[in-house]
């Protein structure tokens, strides 16, 4: 995120609260491109992934649309996409990954100027054993 690495932190404080003013959601300013990024700290097999927007305003979520959901062990956000925001009729989505491997996972708006707000993002996965 290429805002206050607090604010960012704010996306996975364990509260699922989706209304912005209430200061649990991360926030980037508007900008080309805009991302956010969760070091795993080791490799997990990464099954879904639940991400929360906001839900204080009608148009909020549909910022989201196109974002991209990347898994893997670069620390940049250019590792392969797990999927792709598509639906931004509801605040809170599941996306499958299906095991994809990766110890960042990062989700990224390419290629738009927009703000990127994340209220709660749930990764659920398996550590990868060797």
């Amino acid at each position: 995120m290429n805002s206050d690495a607090n604010l960012a932190k704010q996306a996975i404080d364990g509260v699922k609260d989706l209304n912005y003013y209430n200061g649990y959601c991360s926030h980037t300013l508007k900008e080309y491109s805009p991302w956010w990024k969760l070091d795993l700290k080791m490799k997990y097999k990464i099954n879904y992934v639940e991400i929360s927007g906001r839900s204080d305003c009608s148009f909020c979520f549909e910022r989201l649309k196109c974002a991209e959901i990347r898994i893997g062990d670069n620390s940049d956000n250019n590792n392969p996409v797990c999927d792709v925001i598509t639906n931004t009729s509801v605040a809170t989505t599941s996306y499958c990954c299906y095991g994809m491997e990766g110890q960042f996972l990062s989700i990224v708006i390419p290629n738009h100027t927009e703000f990127l707000t994340l209220c709660e993002v749930e990764v659920y996965g398996d550590p990868v054993t060797l």
